[in-house]
């Protein structure tokens, strides 16, 4: 693509008062009205000081700034541009968000993340984001480190990565239907273990799933939906403890938690027999039509197993221990060939009644966390933006109720791509699309881009916001 010489550019004046970049937060932050965000923050919230009046507008203005894009405090100038101030009441300056932030303490915390799990039970209601939550139920938790630079930043440190930060536990609720959301979030100490708080956050996340299910439930009564079958949590090794695996128990859940090779472990692997083993699809293997099996390097065996032995018997869960072993291509190279393979293990804990191929592949898909944790970092979690803790607590939890938000806008398009998109997808097709304002009798009109490519995702989205049986014009 080149410059026009017929039509050269001979000048850029940003003096259109009638501009916006972002006309993707009208249906964006409509959604956000349907489900009373501004409501329950003035509900929930009691910040102190005039700084703190007025939260339910505050914690609305942070969350379209990160749904546009914003991912520090100055980046929320973006909502006070063009014609933002004429579709938008009284948008806020970054200051006055910033000292907003600040005025945050433990406990506003706390009831911010109230406001974010009946957030979502509201996204729930109006959109197809917990599409099959009636069915089969995955709750993941994993923490990431948040990198900060210099020492200002309250509570950060080194923690297991090496990396001087602030820790972000989360935990994420997906179905076979959809991508994950968010449902629980907590930042702690850069040094602290990653399981730290991880029993209080599994038993708030199946709490929040119970609701959940209830009102889909409710919903679909009259198709007759049959008891819901159990959550399955599923974890790192990191978070095998009592604690957070009697957390998931107590809350009707089965568990899938990879553990550490420990003696107890390595002691049942071994009493494996050879002939149990099963191998499976896994990278370069094949599958055998004649035989229907796999040919594969990788083969899965399970043992009963009983966890935390070393506590009294009251405290002791027994389950299955699934094994997936694969050769160790890590062993030193000789010119003698080795008398027998070298296997490396992979070890999980399962209370559930899947098969030993079945368990193994589920709980694979634990990594999906790992694609939320990028998300995030590549949207509102590029910086914490305050040196207060309370102030980067609160920001993480508002840039979770933006990632939700986002997500349950994207379902209502009707595009499959979008359904299970990025963020930054879903900002750069639905969000970001410039747009020039028009009134007329008092009413405003968007006029946008022709032959936007995604036009009728846009409109799909704008119409079911505000009830238009007709497309919007590009």
């Amino acid at each position: 693509m080149q410059l026009s010489h017929i039509r050269p550019i001979a000048a850029a004046k940003f003096d259109d008062p009638n501009l916006v970049s972002t006309a993707g937060l009208v249906p964006m932050m409509a959604l956000a009205a349907h489900c009373d965000l501004d409501g329950l923050a003035d509900e929930h919230l009691s910040v102190p000081t005039d700084k703190g009046a007025n939260a339910g507008r505050k914690i609305t203005s942070l969350v379209a700034g990160m749904v546009a894009g914003a991912d520090s405090i100055d980046d929320m100038a973006l909502l006070r541009h063009g014609a933002m101030g004429t579709i938008f009441d009284h948008p806020y300056a970054p200051s006055t968000l910033g000292s907003f932030l600040r005025e945050f303490t433990f406990g506003h915390v706390h009831q911010l993340d109230a406001v974010g799990s009946r957030f979502l039970c509201g996204l729930a209601d109006r959109t197809p984001i917990v599409a099959g939550i009636e069915g089969t139920v995955f709750v993941d938790i994993d923490d990431t480190i948040i990198e900060v630079c210099g020492h200002g930043k309250q509570g950060s440190g080194y923690g297991y990565s090496g990396v001087r930060g602030l820790n972000a536990l989360i935990t994420t609720v997906s179905t076979e239907a959809i991508a994950p959301v968010i449902v629980g979030q907590r930042l702690g100490k850069g040094s602290c273990g990653s399981p730290r708080g991880a029993a209080r956050m599994l038993a708030d996340t199946l709490a929040t799933v119970g609701r959940l299910r209830a009102a889909a439930t409710d919903t679909a009564a009259d198709v007759g939906v049959g008891a819901a079958p159990k959550v399955l949590v599923r974890a790192d090794s990191a978070f095998y403890g009592y604690r957070g695996v009697r957390a998931a128990i107590r809350g009707g859940a089965d568990v899938s938690v990879t553990v550490k090779l420990t003696q107890t472990v390595k002691a049942a692997i071994a009493e494996i027999d050879e002939g149990a083993w099963t191998p499976i699809a896994y990278t370069d293997a094949v599958y055998d039509e004649n035989t229907g099996t796999w040919i594969s390097r990788a083969e899965v065996a399970e043992v009963p197993f009983t966890a935390f032995i070393s506590k009294k018997k009251a405290k002791q869960v027994t389950g299955r221990l699934i094994v997936r072993r694969i050769p160790d291509l890590n062993v030193e190279a000789t010119d003698q060939g080795a008398l027998f393979n070298t296997w490396r293990f992979h070890a999980f804990f399962t209370t559930t009644d899947l098969d030993t191929v079945t368990a193994d592949k589920t709980h694979r898909r634990h990594a999906i966390i790992e694609q939320v944790h990028a998300d995030l970092k590549n949207s509102a979690l590029a910086h914490l933006p305050s040196n207060h803790f309370a102030a980067n607590a609160a920001w993480l939890v508002c840039a979770v109720i933006a990632f939700n938000l986002t997500r349950a806008a994207a379902t209502l398009t009707g595009a499959p791509r979008l359904v299970k998109a990025t963020t930054a997808t879903i900002r750069r097709t639905l969000v970001s699309v410039p747009a020039r304002i028009a009134s007329s009798a008092r009413r405003l009109t968007l006029h946008l881009p022709k032959d936007w490519p995604w036009e009728t995702a846009w409109n799909t989205l704008f119409n079911s916001m505000f009830h238009r049986n007709y497309p919007l014009i590009a």
